[in-house]
C-alpha cells in the first residue's frame, strides 16, 4: 500500500512525497527509524520523522559538504566524519586519493545496517575500503580518546535537537580543535532559512566564537524541500579564495570527474547566500 510521506519543518509548515511506500521501520537505542520507496527520490531513510538522505539527490549535500572543504585543502590526508552512518560522505572524500585515512564516527549501528541493506548505492562500498574505519558509538567519546590528528571534519548529523546535540556547543569544539591539524576545515549543516532561522543563528555565533573564518554556502535539496545552508570552518583556510581555476586545477590534479552537482565553475556561486536568504538571515549572515 501508498500513502503520502509528509515532513514538517517547522510547525507551520509541511510537504511530502505522495505514492511513497514503507520498506522498513526500527526503534533502535537512540531514535526511530524509517526506511521508504518514492516515485520521486527512490529509497530514503529517516530519523524521528526527519528525512535524512535519498538516493535520489543525497549526491548534493554530500559533496558540498565533502568537496568545498577538502578542494580548498591543498592536501588533505585524514578526515574525521561525524555519523555519515550512510557512507555517502566517506564516498565523496575517497575520491580525493592524497586521503589515507577515513574515521566514520556513528552513534547508531542501526543506520549503519538498514542504510546498507536499502541505500548501498549512497555508500558506494566506502565501508569496505580499507582506509575506512567504521567507530561504533558516541562521537564525543572518540574525539576525547583520539592521538591523532584530521585535516576534514565533517558533521554529518542529526540537528541539534537531537541525540547530537552535544556536538553543537563550545566545549565540543574545543575538543574537536584538539585532533585538527592548523589548517584543518570543519562543514557542517545549518538548515532552511525559512524554517530553522534561530537555529541557523545559533550555529553560526558557535562557529565564530571556535573559528576564524566561517562560510556560509547552500543548495536547494528536494530531500529537505528548501534551499539548505550549510558552512564551512578554518581557523587558517578559506574557500571564498578559491577561485573557479583554482578549483579546476586542484579537480584535474586529483583527478576527479564525474560529480553530479559540484564543479569548479558553481564553487563560488554556492558561498554567495541568495537574496531570499540575505532578506531573511542578513543578521546572521554577517554579508
Amino acid at each position: 500500500m501508498t500513502a503520502p510521506l509528509v515532513f514538517r519543518p517547522a510547525a507551520d509548515a509541511e510537504y511530502g512525497f505522495p505514492g511513497a511506500r514503507l520498506l522498513a521501520a526500527a526503534d533502535s537505542v537512540w531514535q526511530h527509524i524509517e526506511v521508504w520507496d518514492t516515485p520521486q527520490l527512490g529509497c530514503l531513510f529517516t530519523l524521528d520523522g526527519r528525512p535524512m538522505t535519498s538516493a535520489g539527490d543525497e549526491f548534493i549535500y554530500h559533496e558540498c559538504m565533502t568537496h568545498v572543504a577538502a578542494l580548498t585543502h591543498p592536501a588533505p590526508r585524514a578526515a574525521l566524519v561525524l555519523g555519515g552512518g550512510d557512507g555517502g560522505a566517506a564516498r565523496q572524500l575517497l575520491r580525493h586519493p592524497g586521503i589515507e585515512r577515513i574515521v566514520v564516527a556513528e552513534l547508531d549501528p542501526d543506520v549503519v545496517r538498514l542504510t546498507g541493506d536499502y541505500l548501498p548505492d549512497v555508500r558506494g562500498g566506502a565501508f569496505d575500503d580499507p582506509r575506512v574505519e567504521l567507530v561504533i558509538g558516541d562521537a564525543a567519546d572518540f574525539v576525547a580518546r583520539a592521538e591523532e590528528r584530521f585535516d576534514l571534519v565533517v558533521f554529518d548529523l542529526t540537528p541539534p535537537d537531537s541525540p547530537a546535540a552535544g556536538l553543537y556547543t563550545a566545549a565540543f569544539y574545543a575538543a574537536l580543535k584538539r585532533v585538527m591539524n592548523d589548517d584543518a576545515l570543519v562543514s557542517l549543516h545549518l538548515g532552511a532559512p525559512y524554517h530553522h532561522a534561530a537555529r541557523i543563528g545559533a550555529l553560526l555565533a558557535g562557529l565564530r566564537g571556535a573559528f576564524a573564518r566561517v562560510r556560509p554556502l547552500g543548495a536547494y535539496v528536494p530531500l529537505y524541500g528548501a534551499f539548505w545552508l550549510m558552512a564551512v570552518a578554518s581557523d587558517r583556510l578559506d574557500p571564498m579564495t578559491m577561485d573557479a581555476a583554482a578549483i579546476e586545477t586542484r579537480l584535474a590534479a586529483r583527478q576527479i570527474e564525474e560529480l553530479r552537482f559540484y564543479d569548479a565553475q558553481i564553487h563560488g556561486a554556492l558561498l554567495v547566500a541568495p537574496r531570499m536568504a540575505r532578506d531573511k538571515l542578513g543578521q546572521f549572515l554577517q554579508l
